[in-house]
């Protein structure tokens, strides 16, 4: 007897602390927590980032050359800016090729269109060349490139040479000793340091960098290599969130409306079940935002439909459930045996609707562009977490119920005997 009270107290703690932990998470969520210290909680809204439909952003369009129509060669020319842009920080940035020789790139958040366009076209010839004008490197020969700082926190670009540029790298060194070679990029000397030692590791620096930023931008030309056409900027916009400004407040608006519906069709047709559900998909909202800042998602309108269909689909879940539990009870089970039977009996089902989408959502992800990708990204994590909070968190919040003796009655359920 104790012991069935001490559960019975046990649980009733657990539900409380449950639900107020899930009340404060999600306060934390929405508004983030005030300056304590130097320290704050930011909320969702301020580090999920967002996609140049609902923010703006940089759009360019670049053209291959007359001399450089090989349709190949731009496919590889696409694969190598999206290794730049990567390498500059950028996320979450749409390129796709329009027609036979243009590229457009899309880029969200507030950039310097022109330092980005520069970047990005330049051939990224690099060669290293003697005082008598011979070449003595080129940008094949380097293995890797990276910013590091100096004895005197200086930024530098270091180079790695593969096995070919190593020995070419020591002659150079040896016969040069003592005057400069210059380094080349696309012609223009960025560096001429003064040779100071017989270098035979196949390692150098490039020294003279202004800035970490433009150390930087040095060692993503060098690193991703040589384009394998020219470019020529045809356009550039500096693009407004096209239906941002409108478009946020107003998902907002109907994403509140259409959650307080389902909590309450949830509390009409199951009671106490159904008031639980709603705290379910409270904690599924919560961890779908935190795995948009945590794989640093970028929100876009398709992203945020994808988000209210999983909504929709985690809904569902808990539907298939609790149909199942009604049926149970209307067989006679106590509430306690239902609740088993009727998990077990909805799984199969709740399995097989979310396996397919999860695969369909990864096709999309896989073979997707632009907002077709991030649509396929956020229903796949939408779904996966969905699974979870309908077969693991229900569960536990309904057994904390069933134990606290809260759920002792089929009327609880929404089921009348007799």
């Amino acid at each position: 007897m104790r012991t069935k009270k001490r559960t019975k107290a046990s649980s009733i703690v657990m539900l409380i602390i449950s639900i107020l932990l899930i009340g404060a998470f999600s306060v934390i969520g929405i508004l983030g927590t005030p300056d304590i210290g130097g320290y704050r909680v930011q909320s969702f809204g301020e580090v999920i980032k967002r996609g140049l439909d609902l923010q703006g952003g940089v759009s360019i369009l670049l053209e291959a050359t007359a001399e450089s129509n090989d349709e190949s060669a731009v496919d590889r020319t696409i694969v190598v800016l999206e290794q730049r842009i990567n390498n500059l920080g950028v996320s979450e940035t749409v390129i796709a090729k329009e027609g036979t020789n243009r590229i457009r790139i899309e880029i969200p958040g507030r950039y310097d269109s022109n330092d980005i366009v520069q970047t990005l076209s330049k051939a990224g010839k690099l060669t290293f060349v003697g005082p008598d004008g011979t070449e003595v490197l080129t940008g094949s020969d380097v293995k890797d490139a990276a910013v590091m700082m100096d004895n005197l926190n200086r930024p530098v670009v270091s180079l790695k040479l593969n096995n070919s540029g190593k020995q070419k790298f020591a002659d150079a060194t040896k016969k040069y000793l003592g005057q400069s070679i210059s380094i080349k990029m696309d012609d223009e000397v960025v560096s001429a340091p003064v040779v100071e030692a017989h270098i035979t590791d196949g390692e150098a620096s490039i020294t003279g960098q202004a800035s970490v930023e433009e150390a930087e931008k040095l060692a993503s030309i060098i690193k991703s290599g040589a384009l394998p056409v020219v470019l020529k900027n045809v356009e550039t916009n500096t693009v407004g969130p096209t239906i941002g400004d409108a478009a946020i407040p107003q998902s907002l608006k109907a994403g509140a409306i259409g959650i307080i519906l389902v909590f309450l069709f949830m509390l009409i047709f199951y009671r106490v079940p159904g008031l639980l559900a709603t705290l379910a998909l409270t904690v599924f909202i919560l961890l779908v935002l935190l795995a948009f800042v945590v794989f640093d998602v970028v929100l876009t309108l398709p992203g945020i439909a994808g988000l209210l269909l999983t909504i929709g689909m985690a809904v569902d879940a808990n539907v298939l459930v609790f149909e199942r539990i009604k049926e149970e009870l209307k067989l006679g089970k106590s509430p306690r045996s239902a609740v088993d039977l009727g998990f077990n009996r909805a799984m199969s089902s709740i399995l097989d609707s979310n396996i397919t989408t999860i695969i369909a959502a990864a096709t999309l992800l896989i073979i997707g562009t632009g907002g077709v990708k991030g649509f396929g990204l956020t229903l796949l994590i939408g779904v996966s977490i969905s699974m979870f909070t309908a077969i693991v968190v229900t569960k536990r919040l309904l057994k904390l119920a069933l134990n606290a003796g809260i759920l002792s009655k089929p009327s609880y359920f929404g089921v009348k005997r007799g």
